[in-house]
């Protein structure tokens, strides 16, 4: 078998209808400077280096469903983040402009939606 060669994850991207707005809520959630600001791409590194999340701007974009019905948009990735108390990060994610979803599935995480609807989940471990 021929060597790996090497693959470095540098980013999640996310869809959004407005790429910017979608990485200004984020900034403000995660608190992360903005890399590149492309209009239609924008990028956020964490300080402390590492994988960082971009966004692209989308004409097409249709907003995920969550929970899904058989009819209903799927969405194809959610984020986990990992809080240390979770009423004071939902505060903080609410404050950012982040929606509660009606559908809880655990007591120790809560799942919440982005301005463009891509849940993420606060949790504890």
């Amino acid at each position: 078998m021929a060597e790996t060669p090497r693959l470095t994850l540098t980013a999640t991207v996310l869809d959004a209808p407005d790429a910017r707005e979608l990485a200004l809520f984020y900034q403000r959630l995660l608190g992360w400077p903005i890399g590149d600001d492309e209009g239609d791409w924008v990028t956020l590194r964490p300080p402390g280096g590492g994988a960082g999340l971009s966004f692209q701007t989308e004409k097409a974009y249709v907003r995920p469903t969550w929970p899904a019905g058989a009819e209903d948009q799927l969405m194809m990735a959610h984020l986990d983040i990992e809080v240390d108390d979770l009423e004071s990060a939902g505060a903080h994610a609410a404050e950012a402009g982040a929606t509660l979803a009606v559908f809880q599935p655990q007591d120790d995480v809560r799942v919440y939606l982005d301005p463009a609807g891509h849940p993420f989940c606060l949790w504890i471990r």
